[in-house]
């Protein structure tokens, strides 16, 4: 299936790869760090007592804004993990009919969790809401990560079930399911 929104997924993909470079740095940085000063211990020195504020704090956030932006790209590229041992052995026409109910029920889910995290955004910026960590990171920038992240999910659920229900309805017999190709996942 060709999505017309690809760009906005690989987008999204791009951001939590963003997100998984950030974690690398200041993780490599806080043990580089670590190391510098213990170097200067065994040399007899002092140490310099440098380090990275936060450094887990942050590196949740990151890696929770990762696998939210990744999520649409990931499902678009068919590596979701999927468990097909009934459906695959429904003939074609049967089959999309239940791939449809699939699409509609994770879609539902999704515009649920969407609506829930939006609301929770505007809660946060209502309440000024701050993590309870070093850093007291406003809330409502991780958490709107998430919405860009689920929204996205929606879109990529949404075009999959549009193609679904055209084939359902047009030529429910011709349905073939997608398979991940070696260079998609």
């Amino acid at each position: 299936m060709t999505y017309r929104l690809d760009r906005l997924y690989r987008l999204g993909a791009w951001g939590a790869a963003a997100c998984m470079l950030a974690i690398c740095t200041i993780v490599t940085l806080q043990v580089l760090l670590r190391c510098l000063d213990a170097l200067l211990v065994l040399m007899g020195s002092t140490r310099l007592g440098i380090e990275i504020a936060g450094v887990s704090e942050m590196a949740a956030y990151l890696l929770v804004g990762a696998t939210f932006l990744s999520m649409a790209y990931t499902f678009t590229h068919h590596a979701h993990i999927r468990v097909t041992l009934v459906i695959s052995r429904l003939p074609p026409s049967a089959r999309v009919w239940v791939e449809t109910l699939c699409l509609l029920v994770a879609l539902a889910l999704s515009l649920l969790l969407t609506w829930e995290l939006v609301g929770l955004v505007r809660e946060s910026l209502e309440y000024g809401d701050v993590s309870s960590g070093l850093l007291a990171i406003p809330l409502w920038m991780p958490q709107s990560v998430l919405v860009i992240g689920i929204a996205l999910m929606c879109l990529a659920l949404i075009e999959t079930l549009w193609g679904t229900l055209r084939t359902a309805l047009t030529a429910p017999a011709s349905y073939v399911a997608t398979t991940p190709r070696d260079g998609d996942a």
